[in-house]
């Protein structure tokens, strides 16, 4: 939804219809509504989520991560300094915002206290006290046994791997599903956690056994997860409880994904997915909320298309241009170093991505990245066997087949990044920008010409959640 001129009722509650929850009128955000937005990867993962979220926390008051565990990263730059989370909601840098891990994630204890340490000598975390980040008493815990099957597991594999981070997210999600999981407060109760690992341990040890890995000793895990638990205790919360109090009592929040739509365990290119709901279908359910308590959800589509790992990329360049732009858009992870694969924009594969979200707004990112091109292709459709697709086809067998249908643009040479607005954008980029508003669509609300906070274009004022 988008507003104008309405300033006059900054401070009122107001009730929408369609919405059961009461929703304030922000006039900080320049007369556009906001009430609780969801952030999603459009593509394959690594599409500048973190940014997006850092930007509009500066408007927001919760942010909350759902999903995943640290098998994403999400890069901050903010007054020329660099920051990589994990864990840690993208809020974290932002003042006055409460971070909430919810109980949807997958969390390494260990992880999450090394992040912390290195925001700390930042001095970017506060005392637990002050709320600044809440860890969900729900949330399962990534185990030391977890990370050593996911390593034993796809090296068992050989080419026919996944291409898992090796961080221990798919083992700690099965344990989910399979309802003996650890979680955040089992490491509070010392009596707990003992009938915890008794009922997994053997089975673990048993597996990972057979696959000629180390095996883990009972008591002496059982000892370094009660003393992470003591560290972590002071942020354990009931995270699901602070999201829907901070949605009743008209609280701006950010939901902040983490990989992308195309990675979503059962709606991406399975089985070379992760292991949890990348869409805004697992919000109610990673957060704590319910469905209808969403206002806007905000699409993130990197100007061209990565992804890391095995799996089918059907406009990815095998050539030395494809190795360029991986250079120019430093296109390596950042939690693994692993290149990404890099490839042309595909309006077809997003087209899919918009059915699965319900994107209200779209923020393209790297844009700066295609500057200096002499033309651009973007992958408008498919041939699957002398049929056009519009859509991506996303079972497997037919993305080999699937031959991308592609349109020409011409290139642009003029530096985007001092760009402040859409107009101070050469004619080129503004066509591209243009087309893919119009394919999908779905109204560009932010441009990003840059990896900076301050590098960044509000379009049209059509930013749903600014």
């Amino acid at each position: 939804m988008w507003l104008k001129n309405m300033d006059h009722l900054s401070g009122l509650t107001l009730s929408l219809p369609g919405n059961s929850h009461p929703t304030r009128w922000m006039g900080r955000c320049d007369g556009v509504f906001m009430s609780t937005v969801a952030v999603i990867g459009a593509q394959w993962g690594d599409e500048g989520k973190g940014k997006v979220v850092d930007y509009l926390a500066e408007r927001a008051r919760f942010v909350v991560r759902y999903q995943g565990g640290n098998n994403a990263g999400h890069t901050l730059v903010v007054n020329g300094e660099k920051t990589i989370l994990h864990l840690i909601p993208s809020g974290i840098l932002a003042d006055d915002v409460t971070n909430v891990i919810g109980d949807g994630t997958v969390v390494d204890p260990w992880v999450l206290l090394k992040e912390l340490k290195g925001l700390d000598a930042k001095g970017a975390i506060r005392p637990p006290e002050s709320g600044q980040l809440v860890l969900g008493r729900r949330a399962a815990i990534v185990a030391p046994y977890h990370v050593a099957l996911d390593k034993a597991r796809e090296q068992r594999l050989g080419k026919g791997k996944i291409g898992t981070t090796g961080r221990g997210i798919g083992p700690a999600y099965e344990d989910v599903a399979a309802r003996r999981a650890i979680r955040v407060a089992d490491l509070l109760d010392r009596e707990l956690l003992d009938t915890r690992l008794s009922r997994v341990l053997d089975e673990k040890n048993a597996i990972l056994s057979w696959l000629g890995a180390e095996v883990f000793e009972k008591e002496a895990l059982m000892e370094r997860l009660l003393a992470v638990g003591e560290r972590l205790k002071p942020w354990v919360h009931d995270a699901g409880k602070r999201v829907r109090d901070a949605i009743q009592e008209g609280h701006d929040l950010v939901f902040e994904g983490a990989q992308g739509a195309m990675l979503d365990v059962i709606h991406g290119t399975y089985p070379f997915v992760t292991s949890s709901h990348t869409t805004t279908g697992g919000i109610a359910s990673g957060a704590g909320t319910h469905p209808r308590q969403l206002d806007a959800v905000v699409g993130v589509v990197k100007a061209y298309t990565t992804r890391v790992g095995a799996g089918p990329f059907p406009t990815e360049l095998h050539d030395s241009f494809g190795d360029s732009l991986r250079e120019k858009g430093k296109e390596f992870g950042s939690t693994t170093g692993r290149p990404r694969r890099c490839g042309w924009l595909d309006i077809s594969q997003l087209r899919y991505a918009h059915q699965l979200n319900g994107f209200t707004a779209l923020a393209l990112t790297k844009l700066d990245v295609l500057t200096g091109l002499d033309s651009i292709q973007v992958c408008v459709g498919y041939s699957v066997d002398g049929e056009r697709w519009d859509i991506i086809p996303t079972d497997s067998d037919l993305m080999k087949r699937a031959e991308p249908i592609t349109v020409t643009l011409e290139g642009w040479t003029e530096d985007v990044t001092t760009a402040r607005s859409f107009d101070d954008l050469p004619a080129n980029a503004k066509n591209y920008v243009e087309l893919v508003q119009k394919e999908l669509g779905v109204p560009i609300g932010l441009i990003s010409v840059g990896p900076g906070r301050s590098e960044t274009i509000r379009h049209n004022d059509l930013w749903a959640c600014a």
